[in-house]
């Protein structure tokens, strides 16, 4: 009976000593390694925007994000104060164009983050994924905007 005792004690301390009460800090955002994210009716949350990281003000009612729908090429999401449509046209080699733009027309406090954003869209031709990751880009420059794929 000691023996078995024993041997539980043993393990059980052996085991909590595993658990680790440390916070790990943050990592930059990575790909998924063999995930296969497609570019259409997925919610791309916006993680940088003109080489600066997004962030969500307190002013801001939710995440900066677009959903490329399939259904009628149309484009939707959120700019930072107004919600956002229009349409997108996909061609050969990873090639984007947005058009038709339109927005609801709410009065917000700061619309210069949103301003950037709606005019990124207007100047992006080309899209690059890489696991959960997507860049919107203008020919061969640094990306103007990346996003991560986020499953809802």
């Amino acid at each position: 009976m000691r023996k078995i005792i024993f041997a539980f004690l043993s393990f059980a301390i052996i085991f909590a000593g595993c658990k680790s009460t440390q916070k790990v800090p943050a990592l930059p955002i990575q790909p998924i390694p063999g995930a296969t994210i497609g570019l259409q009716e997925t919610y791309w949350k916006l993680t940088e925007l003109m080489g600066k990281p997004a962030v969500i003000s307190e002013k801001m009612k939710k995440e900066i994000f677009i959903i490329l729908k399939k259904e009628g090429s149309r484009v939707q999401g959120f700019s930072g104060c107004n919600t956002i449509m229009g349409l997108y046209k996909l061609k050969e080699g990873n090639r984007i164009t947005f058009s038709g733009m339109a927005s609801t027309m709410m009065a917000c406090p700061d619309l210069a983050t949103e301003s950037e954003f709606n005019k990124m869209l207007g100047t992006v031709d080309n899209y690059s994924i890489n696991g959960n990751l997507m860049t919107l880009n203008k020919a061969r420059m640094a990306p103007l905007a990346r996003f991560e794929a986020v499953i809802k």
